[in-house]
C-alpha cells in the first residue's frame, strides 16, 4: 500500500473512525489498563494496586468502555463474594503491537518534542511582556478573548465590550 493510500485510509470516512479509536485508546488510562493486562488474568483490585494514579471510578469506567468495544472481556465467578477477572480479548491483544510501536515512538521523540515546544514557547515570550504588544487578537486556551477584538462564530469581528466593532473602511 502507498503512503498516499495509507494517507486516505486516515482521511477516509472524514476521519472518524480513526478519531473514535484514538479517542479510546488516547485517554489517560487505556493504554495503562491494556498493558497491565497483556498476558494476565486479574481482578479489578490487582489492577487497582499496579496501575499508580488511577482512582477506582477511573479505572470502573475505563474498564466498562474497553469491555463495550470489545477489547477486554469480563469474568463473573459465581462465589461468595464474587469474583470478577478481566482480561484482555483476541481483539485487544491486538493492541499490544501498536501501542508498543508507539510507546517506543514517543520516547525516542520526546526530546526532541520537548526542544521544540521550549523554542516555541520562548519565541511567544521574547518582546512580548502581557502576550499582546502587537494589539493582535488571541485566542487563549482558558476561552476568553484577550486583546482588542475577536471573531466569533456569526462571523463578525467583536470588540472588548463584546458588541460588533464598527467598520474600519
Amino acid at each position: 500500500m502507498s503512503q498516499y493510500e495509507k494517507a486516505c485510509l486516515i482521511r477516509g470516512d472524514g476521519g472518524r473512525a480513526v478519531r473514535g479509536i484514538l479517542d479510546r485508546v488516547g485517554d489517560k488510562w487505556t493504554l495503562l489498563v491494556v498493558a497491565t493486562l497483556h498476558g494476565e488474568r486479574m481482578r479489578f483490585t490487582e489492577l487497582l494496586r499496579r496501575i499508580p494514579g488511577v482512582s477506582q471510578r477511573m479505572l470502573t469506567l475505563t474498564l466498562r468502555h474497553l469491555e463495550r468495544d470489545g477489547l477486554v472481556g469480563r469474568t463473573v465467578h459465581a462465589e461468595v463474594p464474587p469474583r470478577v477477572e478481566y482480561e484482555l480479548t483476541a481483539t485487544g491483544r491486538t493492541l499490544i503491537g501498536p501501542a508498543v510501536a508507539l510507546a517506543e515512538w514517543a520516547i525516542a521523540h520526546n526530546p526532541d518534542i520537548e526542544r521544540s515546544r521550549e523554542r516555541y514557547d520562548d519565541s511567544q515570550s521574547d518582546g512580548q511582556s502581557d502576550g499582546q504588544s502587537d494589539g493582535q487578537s488571541d485566542s487563549r486556551s482558558d476561552g476568553q478573548s484577550h486583546g482588542q477584538s475577536d471573531s466569533r462564530s456569526d462571523g463578525q469581528s467583536h470588540g472588548q465590550s463584546g458588541e460588533p466593532a464598527a467598520p474600519q473602511g
